[in-house]
């Protein structure tokens, strides 16, 4: 019969961690699909017109965003409660969308220069005297596809 030493204390087995990159890429492609990121900030509230005659933009890469409306709450004690426009994350006036259009251009890629859309989110409350100043600012950088969103009539 044979016999046993006791004289060495048996530690814990190592722990398997050969599943461990399986198990971190899941989770990564799992936040990957469900996360969705805003790329601008808003700094201004606005509430978009009803319309009946709507289409949906087929490709947003090629879109453009100018929103105008009341800044925030946090803005009004700097901005005022007027109508502002803001350029992705900043506030702006009229004679810096044509610097902004130039910029938006030049980050796309030449073959899709052309099909560029400026979508105006602009506050039904606004006054016209602002989205006329807007439009002439845009004609001047010759974006001449204009899109203004809206929702749907009920």
């Amino acid at each position: 019969m044979g016999k046993f030493n006791k004289t060495g204390k048996r530690g814990m087995p190592a722990l398997n961690t050969s599943s461990l990159p399986d198990l971190i890429f899941t989770m990564l492609f799992f936040f990957m699909i469900v996360t969705t990121m805003r790329e601008v900030t808003l700094k201004v509230q606005f509430q978009v017109p009803a319309a009946t005659e709507l289409e949906k933009l087929e490709k947003k890469s090629l879109v453009t965003f100018i929103y105008v409306g009341q800044p925030t709450q946090e803005f009004r004690g700097k901005m005022g409660s007027e109508s502002r426009i803001q350029l992705n994350d900043a506030f702006a006036e009229t004679a810096e969308i044509q610097d902004f259009i130039m910029q938006e251009r030049t980050s796309m890629r030449e073959d899709e220069q052309a099909f560029m859309t400026v979508s105006l989110k602009i506050d039904k409350d606004t006054k016209m005297g602002i989205v006329s100043d807007i439009k002439q600012a845009l004609r001047n950088a010759y974006a001449l596809k204009i899109n203004y969103s809206a929702q749907p009539r009920d």
